[in-house]
C-alpha cells in the first residue's frame, strides 16, 4: 500500500503519466485530475499529501486553485508544487520567492521533481502570515472615502489607466517571453 497519495492536476496526459513515471515505485499513490474543478473534488475527496497543480487548466484555471487553496487554513498546510511552461505566467500573478509553494518549469527531469517534492515540502510547514502570498489586490473604494481627497471620476480615471498599463505590460511580456525563446533557439 502507498504511504503518500500526490495528487497531479495536469489537463496533459503525458505530464500525469510523466510524473507517475518519475516518481520511485510503491511509495506513492497519484491521484490525477485533467482541469481544475477535478481537482479541487479531488483535493477535498482524496485530502493528498501532496499537490502538484498546473498553471493553467480549463474549467477552472491552476490560478484559481492555488487561490482556493490558499484561502483555506486545512489546505494550505499540503505540500504544492506549481507547474508551468513559462515562468513569467505565474510571476504575473504571485511574485518571488516564492515562500509557500515551490515551483518547477515544465518540461522538467526526476532529479528536478524529486527536489521540488522535497521542497514544498519543507515550505508547507512554513508558520503562515495571514495574507496568502498573492499580488495584492487594487482597493475597492476611492481613497476619497477615506479622506484622501480624490474625486470618485478622478479614481475611476486612474483605475482605467492602471488597467491599460497592466494589458500593455502583460502584453510587453509575452514579447519579451518570445524574444527570449528565439535567442535560445538560436543559441543552441
Amino acid at each position: 500500500m502507498a504511504s503518500h497519495k500526490i495528487l497531479v492536476i495536469d489537463d496533459s496526459r503525458v505530464i500525469r503519466m510523466r510524473v507517475r513515471d518519475m516518481l520511485p515505485q510503491g511509495n506513492f499513490e497519484i491521484i490525477e485530475a485533467k482541469d481544475g474543478v477535478e481537482g479541487m473534488e479531488a483535493i477535498r475527496a482524496q485530502q493528498p499529501n501532496l499537490i502538484m497543480l498546473d498553471f493553467l487548466l480549463p474549467r477552472m484555471s491552476g490560478w484559481e486553485v492555488f487561490q482556493a487553496i490558499q484561502a483555506s487554513p486545512e489546505l494550505q498546510r499540503i505540500p504544492l508544487v506549481l507547474m508551468s511552461g513559462r515562468k513569467e505566467e505565474v510571476t504575473e500573478k504571485m511574485s518571488e520567492p516564492f515562500e509557500y509553494f515551490e515551483f518547477i518549469q515544465k518540461p522538467f527531469e526526476q532529479k528536478e521533481l524529486i527536489e521540488a517534492v522535497k521542497a514544498a515540502m519543507v515550505k508547507a510547514r512554513k508558520p503562515r502570515r495571514n495574507a496568502p502570498a498573492a499580488a495584492p489586490a487594487a482597493p475597492a473604494t476611492p481613497p476619497a472615502a477615506a479622506g484622501g481627497g480624490v474625486s470618485p471620476e478622478a479614481f475611476a480615471a486612474l483605475q482605467t489607466q492602471v488597467k491599460q498599463l497592466q494589458t500593455e505590460v502583460a502584453q510587453l511580456k509575452g514579447q519579451l517571453s518570445k524574444v527570449l525563446a528565439f535567442i535560445k533557439q538560436k543559441m543552441k
